[in-house]
């Protein structure tokens, strides 16, 4: 099976999610750091989000057929759906492992070998994730983007951990409590990441319509090419993954012969496809006469 830049991007996530996995479990097992647990456990979230990522991309990249005329596009709203959920899932144990710490406080110990090793895992993310996001950008996939973006939370959560940890490991060991602090920060910072990616995957199965600047661009490119005496109405928007699909309704006078509609139909559906990439459109000529 040849693969296409999405897919391969996506096989890089999982990947990089399997390297940093063990990094960061190892980093916890020297430290027995309940922060560096819960950045530990959001790698497992990031190999899921991977592996659900490639899996969507591989169901988007099928032609349209007789059962999906449209194409399987929208596959990519389910992957960042579920990815937000288990991100949600991941935060809640974090949440809930460093409130226990809180009762249960334990010492910490070979902080230095750990952080090197959570370094070592951040920037492996990273570098993914800047790798991932320009190919996101430049192929409009909300999967991928939403893979990058949760990578890149990962990265400032370690950050922050690893900024946190190393005063701990200068401080007296009564500051060891900034340790559970941060792990529910991180938990609730995630929680944020999962709900952002919910909402936008929601808004993409509900046929949201495309943001009002490529709405607008639609609207300059109809009337920049519209003949004397025509206009348009009813114009409707939404996008699949990264195809967009514009529908509206053109008013021609009624002696316009049906070679000229079309011409200017086909000049009208170039333009908006050379100004918004990936488009379907559709396009209703009609009379004006019917509407007075």
């Amino acid at each position: 099976m040849s693969l296409n830049s999405l897919q391969r991007m996506a096989l890089l996530s999982i990947a990089a999610s399997l390297v940093t996995m063990a990094l960061k479990f190892g980093a916890w097992y020297l430290t027995d750091s309940v922060s560096l647990f819960s950045d530990a456990a959001e790698s497992l979230v990031n190999l899921a989000g991977g592996l659900v990522a490639f899996g969507a991309l591989t169901i988007a990249a099928r032609p349209a057929d007789s059962d999906h005329a449209y194409g399987h596009d929208k596959a990519e709203y389910f992957s960042s759906g579920v990815e937000g959920t288990l991100i949600l899932v991941a935060a809640v144990s974090i949440i809930y492992t460093a409130v226990e710490r809180f009762f249960h406080p334990q010492a910490l110990h070979d902080l230095g070998p750990g952080l090197v090793i959570s370094l070592v895992a951040a920037l492996v993310n990273f570098a993914t994730a800047r790798v991932m996001l320009v190919v996101a950008v430049r192929q409009d996939s909300i999967t991928l983007e939403a893979d990058a973006k949760h990578l890149l939370t990962d990265v400032w959560t370690s950050a922050g951990v690893l900024g946190g940890l190393s005063v701990v490991m200068f401080a007296p060991p009564s500051w060891q409590i900034l340790d559970p602090i941060m792990a529910v920060a991180v938990g609730f910072n995630i929680v944020v990441t999962g709900v952002s990616l919910m909402r936008r995957s929601m808004a993409g199965l509900m046929d949201s319509s495309l943001p009002q600047d490529e709405v607008a661009r639609i609207e300059a490119e109809v009337r920049r090419l519209l003949p004397s005496g025509a206009s348009f109405h009813d114009l409707r928007t939404r996008k699949a993954g990264a195809r967009r699909f514009i529908e509206f309704h053109l008013l021609l006078p009624g002696d316009a012969s049906v070679s000229e509609s079309h011409a200017l139909c086909d000049r009208i559906e170039a333009a908006i496809a050379e100004a918004l990439p990936r488009t379907s459109i559709t396009i209703h000529v009609e009379p004006p006469e019917i509407h007075v």
